[in-house]
């Protein structure tokens, strides 16, 4: 196939980034995020100084403004400042344990609530002097950019990932993959919800520009399971009618990573019962976390070793675009890069879930 092969060599070499370029955040108070981050430095060769303590007092997900100003963004932003690490810090990766969202008033594209992540894109700029409204989303000024390497101040954000899932034996697995990860197996993308929806679009897309050979693109009404050596996945997630199991019975790669077009599957990192199911919005007694939708957790105790999802509504335009993801992945981009890449918008409701790090290198290595 043609086109992949031409975007590859129309990329410029990309650098390997290392530990140094990453922050590692870890709340003291919690012991997960201790644990997490213990394993991972060493393992990312992370210098000391780029590791910041937080002293969050509450160990909840959902935080107001005013507790996420105070107890994550400036002492995040001291910890940058204090050790000189401002420019030379690309990738800031929180912890279980870390509050996940924003608490805040309004509605759909006016709304101020946002995921933690999200916002936390933004401190590089705030901490040059730039001001951004709380209310709706912020430009990515990284989308889309397919040729650009990611660095300061070209991109004056940070991209903010998290070592989290439902528990610290979790996170230690998706980390040991990771590191295992290589650039060999199948992309697999499941066309579901609206017949002609953008979303839809997208996923055909990301199937034009992958080798033919590495993707299996299923166009039915049928939800796909069970497949093998899984490297990339695409879908609706529980938005497509016909997905009926929780479990997707996947054999994820070292590596895998994926995406789904679901409005609230980064709400929570709590563990629902293992009987669980998406019986929909109407079994009010069935709702776990406050929603029906399924969980970017699940795929990653699953196998996954990275997904995106979402703390609140971002709207399907609002979601990470598997065209300019799965393809940036294939093409040797980094985890952290590759989700920025296809995420529109930032102070709003995005949680990329994975080391920022792992990388497949590029195709036929």
């Amino acid at each position: 196939m043609v086109l992949p092969l031409l975007l590859l060599a129309a990329i410029p070499a990309l650098s390997a980034q290392t530990g140094d370029q990453v922050l590692l955040v870890v709340n003291r108070n919690d012991a997960a995020s201790r644990q997490i981050a213990d394993y991972y430095r060493p393992r990312r060769s992370i210098p000391l100084k780029n590791v910041c303590y937080l002293d969050a007092t509450t160990t909840a997900e959902e935080i107001p403004w005013e507790t996420y100003l105070a107890q994550v963004e400036r002492p995040i932003a001291a910890c940058l400042e204090k050790n000189g690490l401002r420019e030379k810090i690309l990738y800031i990766v929180l912890t279980l344990g870390v509050p996940l969202k924003v608490q805040g008033s309004g509605r759909g594209l006016e709304a101020e609530y946002a995921s933690v992540d999200s916002e936390l894109a933004l401190l590089y700029g705030k901490m040059k002097g730039a001001t951004f409204a709380r209310m709706g989303p912020v430009r990515n000024p990284f989308f889309m950019q397919r040729d650009a390497p990611f660095t300061h101040p070209r991109f004056p954000i940070y991209l903010v990932t998290r070592l989290a899932a439902y528990d610290v034996a979790d996170v230690k697995a998706m980390i040991d993959r990771s590191l295992k990860a290589r650039n060999r197996g199948e992309f697999v993308l499941d066309i579901g919800g609206p017949a002609n929806g953008d979303g839809n679009n997208w996923v055909r897309t990301a199937a034009l520009l992958l080798p033919r050979e590495r993707v299996f693109l299923d166009e039915t009404p049928n939800a796909i399971y069970d497949r093998k050596n899984v490297i990339g996945y695409a879908s609706w997630g529980s938005n497509d009618g016909n997905r009926k199991r929780r479990w997707l019975g996947f054999e994820w790669l070292p590596g895998a990573i994926a995406t789904e077009f679901v409005s609230t599957n980064a709400r929570t990192m709590r563990r629902p019962p293992d009987d669980w199911v998406f019986s929909g919005w109407g079994d009010s007694e069935h709702l776990f976390g406050g929603s029906s939708q399924s969980l970017s957790a699940d795929l990653i105790h699953e196998g996954a070793t990275g997904a995106s999802g979402n703390t609140y509504e971002p709207f399907v335009t609002g979601c990470a675009r598997p065209d300019y993801l799965l393809p940036a992945y294939y093409q040797g981009r980094n985890l952290a890069e590759s989700y920025y890449l296809a995420l529109p918008y930032l102070s709003w409701q995005g949680v990329v879930l994975g080391d920022p790090l792992c990388s497949l290198g590029p195709p036929g290595k």
